[in-house]
């Protein structure tokens, strides 16, 4: 079944920077990588003068698989604050045994103004090299996030025989403490709707129903589409109203969407 936000996430790929993946698993020998890619009908091209990287094909998406470097690898280190993990703990020697492989949508040989597939052909592809290298985590960059690769690859899964994206898969939620008080705000959202989510955090209110909360949000955006105008809706329970307030991208910061939680207690 084929995603109904396919269309918003393809415009909104198209307005924010190529995604990548890494995937770490077992080690495997770079000649032997083209072969499996060729059988798996990934339709695998040398890009350079050794047997990786590799342009890789799924239908009218194009990506590069190669062992990952170093830029990504520090990008991803999961000692990081900046990292997040969605229910599991890396190795300490994640960076050394086995193999971590990025994957990157697109290539240096893409066009540049070429239409962006959607981000739904990008997910698919990452299934089936879950499945090919038997990899045990992914790392999302859009979200910066760590997940366990089986429960990853579940979750597309069941997206495409559902249309439901995983929120929690693909959206980190990062809690903040600063002058502006504690607040709770989205990474990688924007990659799907083009925004992020930021709340303040209600008295009384804890991260998992702060979480709770945006996720919903965020999925009705990664659904429907951005907030284009500021607007006020009823809450998750009875007596609880949502203002969403969308704040233009600027200084850095992407399109944003402030959200004020309210409830009659």
């Amino acid at each position: 079944m084929d995603s109904p936000f396919r269309d918003t996430m393809a415009q909104a790929a198209a307005a924010t920077q190529a995604p990548f993946a890494l995937l770490a698993g077992p080690a495997m020998a770079d000649d032997a990588v083209a072969a499996l890619m060729r059988r798996m009908g990934l339709q695998p091209e040398a890009s350079g003068a050794g047997a990786l990287p590799l342009r890789l094909a799924l239908g009218p998406l194009t990506a590069t698989l190669d062992r990952a470097g170093v830029m990504p690898l520090d990008f991803a280190d999961p000692a990081d604050r900046a990292t997040s993990s969605l229910g599991i703990s890396m190795p300490g020697d994640w960076r050394t045994t086995g193999t971590c492989w990025v994957v990157e949508l697109g290539g240096a040989d893409a066009v540049a103004d070429a239409p962006s597939p959607p981000l739904a052909d990008y997910l698919k592809l990452l299934v089936l090299l879950i499945d090919a290298f038997d990899a045990a985590q992914i790392f999302w960059s859009p979200a910066r996030l760590w997940t366990g690769a089986p429960q990853f690859r579940g979750a597309i899964a069941e997206m495409q025989a559902s249309g439901m994206p995983p929120v929690l898969h693909l959206v980190a939620f990062r809690r903040r403490d600063d002058a502006a008080g504690e607040r709770v705000a989205t990474r990688g959202l924007v990659a799907f709707a083009g925004q992020e989510l930021e709340a303040r955090i209600p008295p009384g209110w804890d991260m998992a129903a702060m979480v709770k909360r945006l996720a919903r949000l965020a999925l009705d955006m990664m659904l429907n589409g951005p907030v284009a105008r500021a607007q006020q809706a009823p809450g998750l329970e009875r007596g609880e109203t949502v203002a969403l307030i969308p704040q233009a991208a600027g200084g850095g910061r992407p399109a944003t969407v402030l959200v004020e939680f309210s409830a009659d207690r």
